[in-house]
């Protein structure tokens, strides 16, 4: 007879203990174990079949090295994101909050390379196949060699795949999937791990590119074992909200491109629309002369994107005024406010602070540093920024410095193409920029910059 046993699962890290346990010893998290039923059998048949890949360890110089091919989406954006397209026997998971475009923008692509490839399997365990239809249609992402199956068991999907040998596979979402052989629910860390690992192994043996949903935690993050993060090659996550247009991929993790390109795209009646020229998506409602407004150059990946910060600053008389950054590092708010204060003697001890990036977009890094000063002393005092079409680049050191920044280049040719006229920028990038097209004022401290500007 089989034995059953229970045990206890963490649902971040997949540790396992015989008892409950309140902390993790794995990854310290605390209330994250989950109780799951094992089958003994199981294990035991497990050790008992050998499987003989016959691969030998080989020098690595002996390892002949190619180029990925990649599969072209049909979406400039969703390529930019992933390295350049598909790569075959990829295995690729997109998280986001329910309702922001995931099922879109891969019915779009499945779409896409079923007219250019050939088969593409859909797979959803969440909707029926008439759902999936009519959606297929008001996208109009209708395809012969598009197939779609309403199927959550692992064991008849594999069947599906293996009989159908499509181009691409869409699995819409891991979380509803399991296999029989395991006791817990679809969802449990045993169910998601088996499954996503079933998957890998198909798509590598077959050489098949997998797409993989995932659902999201109330706290934003990957729902399921940490262990589904580090199996697969790429992760991807939807940003943006539910009532705003546009909507914002941006790579976590990617084994065959870098991790710090975004896609933009524009959610309509007709799906998800990429969004080419991202500064103008961000720079539409600008008015170029407001008090406690700057433009800033970033740069994500290899895309430059002008954004507006805001910067509001308003007496209180609470004891501990207010600090709130929307799109900015609050450490590094915290930070310039204490060099405005040490260095230019202007008080924010007695005001609240906040500080917007225009757009939902998230800054990173420190291009934005010397926007954000200009933006705070322009609230404060009440006074606008007289310059027109005015773009402001520069880190901001402790010391009060203006640091350069990187790539100020491609940032400024930017500007440019968006008929900004004056930028404010470290005297040390002003040296090497050789456009002259536009007013280049060059700055080496933040007292230098508010004097030139106020």
């Amino acid at each position: 007879m089989a034995k059953i046993k229970k045990m206890f699962v963490c649902n971040e890290c997949g540790y396992e203990s015989p008892k409950w346990m309140g902390k993790c010893p794995g990854c310290n998290g605390w209330n994250t174990f989950t109780e799951e039923v094992k089958d003994e059998s199981i294990n035991n048949f497990k050790r008992a079949v050998t499987i003989s890949s016959g691969n030998k360890p080989k020098s690595i110089t002996e390892v002949k090295s190619s180029e990925y091919e990649r599969l072209d989406t049909g979406i400039g954006e969703l390529n930019r994101v992933i390295g350049g397209g598909l790569v075959k026997g990829s295995l690729t998971l997109i998280s986001g909050d329910p309702g922001i475009g995931k099922s879109t923008i891969l019915l779009q692509s499945a779409s896409n390379i079923a007219k250019k490839y050939g088969k593409v399997l859909y797979v959803s365990g969440e909707e029926s196949e008439e759902q999936i239809k009519m959606r297929a249609e008001r996208l109009k992402a209708t395809c012969n060699e598009l197939y779609i199956v309403s199927e959550t068991n692992i064991d008849i999907i594999e069947e599906h795949i293996l009989s159908m040998e499509p181009t691409f596979v869409i699995i819409d979402s891991i979380q509803t999937l399991y296999k029989a052989t395991i006791t817990s629910a679809p969802g449990s860390v045993s169910q998601v791990r088996e499954c996503t690992n079933d998957l890998m192994r198909i798509g590598k043996t077959k050489n098949i590119p997998l797409f993989i949903v995932a659902h999201v935690t109330k706290q934003g993050e990957l729902a399921g074992p940490r262990v589904l993060e580090h199996m697969v090659d790429t992760v991807l996550y939807f940003e943006g909200e539910r009532t705003q247009e546009f909507r914002i991929i941006r790579t976590i993790k990617n084994r065959f491109g870098t991790t710090s390109e975004i896609g933009v795209f524009e959610m309509k009646e007709s799906g998800l629309e990429e969004v080419t020229d991202a500064s103008s998506v961000f720079l539409q409602e600008k008015s170029m002369q407001q008090e406690g407004s700057v433009v800033i150059g970033i740069l994500e990946g290899t895309r430059p994107i002008l954004v507006e910060i805001q910067a509001l600053a308003s007496e209180t008389k609470a004891v501990m005024p207010r600090r709130t950054a929307v799109g900015v590092d609050h450490q590094r708010l915290s930070l310039i406010l204490a060099v405005l204060e040490k260095k230019l003697k202007v008080p924010f001890y007695n005001s609240d602070v906040y500080v917007n990036v225009v757009g939902g977009l998230n800054v990173d890094g420190t291009y934005g540093d010397l926007g954000i000063v200009l933006a705070l002393i322009s609230s404060i005092k009440s006074r606008e920024i007289k310059l027109e079409n005015l773009l402001v680049i520069g880190e901001v050191g402790l010391t009060g410095e203006v640091r350069p920044i990187a790539h100020a280049e491609k940032i400024i040719n930017e500007a440019v193409k968006m008929g900004f006229t004056n930028i404010i920028l470290p005297e040390k990038n002003k040296a090497k920029i050789t456009n002259k097209m536009v007013n280049l004022i060059g700055v080496t401290t933040v007292k230098e910059a508010v004097s030139k500007i106020f």
